[in-house]
């Protein structure tokens, strides 16, 4: 879709003949990814609020703004699109909403999918950001980033089971992953169902190597993968909630930066 701001400087969708700016906040920002439904626009961070509140988390508490924060930088480091981190996170609680529901775990949840990647701190730019194939050296370097991610949330307090799904993010179902080879209900839960989210956004917006695919394209390979990368029962939790999955991969820019 086509973006464009006209000359008075408010931000439009052409053809649509709207004012362009939040439904929910006002704002109208080339900064931020939008998403268009039903004459409503709202901005990518109000609409991740959304999801949020949908699993109970309406209350503030004092490491959120850390966490987002923290997230956010690690983003801005891996030139990620948009609030990847705070994308992931909100959309594993409307997954995990559906089996938990002390709101405490499900905050921690957010938490650990919101700094999942917290470990690759410690990855050198020439690893993390290289355009090609790694080497197996350099991949000895990235498969640490679970553990050292996992390290550094233990001595936080009220973080032990963020800490767990930090640790277990890249584990699969069949026991292919890293970094222990977990396999099956070995895995914790709440990281079964961050796979599938982590994948369907790294297959649905653009990345260096390659375009963004149409969410139907993702949902067929996450559907595929049910049973060997993907535990069976967060594959149904993610076909139930399909709708609102598809809506976070509609998120786009109003216009060109």
């Amino acid at each position: 879709m086509m973006k464009s701001m006209p000359s008075d400087g408010e931000v439009t969708f052409p053809g649509k003949g709207e004012k362009a700016d939040c439904s929910v906040c006002g704002t109208a920002s080339r900064d931020r990814q939008y998403h268009w439904a039903e004459e409503r626009l709202t901005c990518e961070h109000c609409l991740l609020e959304s999801r949020k509140q949908l699993a109970g988390l309406t209350d503030a508490h004092p490491y959120e703004e850390f966490a987002e924060s923290l997230a956010a930088a690690l983003d801005l480091r891996e030139h990620e699109t948009g609030l990847h981190s705070k994308r992931v996170a909100s959309h594993t609680l409307v997954l995990a909403r559906h089996y938990f529901a002390d709101p405490a775990a499900l905050r921690e949840i957010y938490w650990g999918s919101l700094l999942h990647d917290v470990g690759k701190i410690g990855v050198p730019d020439a690893v993390l950001l290289k355009p090609g194939r790694l080497s197996e050296d350099e991949w000895k370097i990235m498969r640490r980033h679970p553990e050292d991610g996992s390290s550094i949330l233990r001595k936080l307090p009220f973080f032990s089971l963020a800490a767990e799904l930090v640790l277990c993010h890249e584990e699969r179902y069949d026991g292919s992953g890293y970094p222990r080879g977990l396999k099956g209900d070995q895995i914790p839960f709440p990281a079964r169902l961050f796979a599938i989210i982590d994948t369907l956004d790294a297959m649905t917006f653009d990345r260096p190597y390659r375009k963004a695919l149409p969410f139907d394209t993702a949902k067929a390979e996450i559907v595929r993968m049910s049973g060997s990368q993907f535990d069976p029962d967060a594959v149904e939790a993610f076909l139930t909630e399909e709708g609102l999955l598809k809506e976070m991969t509609a998120l786009d820019y109003l216009y060109e930066t």
